[in-house]
């Protein structure tokens, strides 16, 4: 039987379990031998991450090939428009080339969000917006890159669904055996 986890990666926590001078890793919050992120999750991002010792899922989950989806809610900088939802759902160009479509609408900020340490930066005069986004691909930065090319820098990110698993109340710096 397969060993399977679902983590709740912090803000500023490297993906791996390799230990990097003065940053936090997965080895500072997982005590199971053996396993290993299938993804990963940006230093600067929060949220869901799947752990486990089966290479197949590994490879089911991480590699584009499958279109896995993604789920990520995004604060972002502004608020985004009708021209700036309908190109993040026919897809963006970036410099690697023309994202996916993507899923995206606007959400409220969800009430179970847990603060940020360090919180974003605010802007007295420049209004953020939450954003729910499904991504079927996984290019390093994709879903920052593609709110920033339509003009709406994300702030925040969270990822909150990987296939059928989900963050469900998981605290941050928390993991939980399927």
């Amino acid at each position: 039987m397969s060993v399977r986890l679902l983590f709740n990666k912090p803000y500023r926590v490297l993906s791996q379990f390799s230990p990097e001078p003065g940053k936090h890793t997965l080895a500072d919050y997982i005590d199971v031998a053996g396993v290993y992120a299938a993804g990963r999750l940006d230093y600067d991002s929060e949220g869901l991450m799947l752990l486990t010792d089966d290479g197949a899922l590994q490879a089911r989950i991480s590699h584009p090939r499958h279109k896995m989806a993604k789920v990520y809610l995004a604060q972002v900088e502004g608020l985004p428009d009708r021209a700036a939802l309908q190109a993040l759902r026919h897809g963006v160009q970036l410099k690697d080339g023309r994202s996916r479509p993507a899923r995206v609408g606007i959400v409220d900020e969800p009430d179970w969000l847990w603060p940020r340490d360090p919180p974003i930066r605010q802007r007295r005069h420049i209004p953020t917006q939450w954003l729910e986004l499904e991504i079927r691909e996984g290019r390093n930065r994709q879903v920052r890159r593609m709110t920033a090319a339509v003009g709406h820098p994300t702030l925040r990110l969270i990822r909150i669904a990987i296939g059928e698993w989900q963050l469900d109340g998981l605290p941050p710096g928390e993991y939980r055996r399927l």
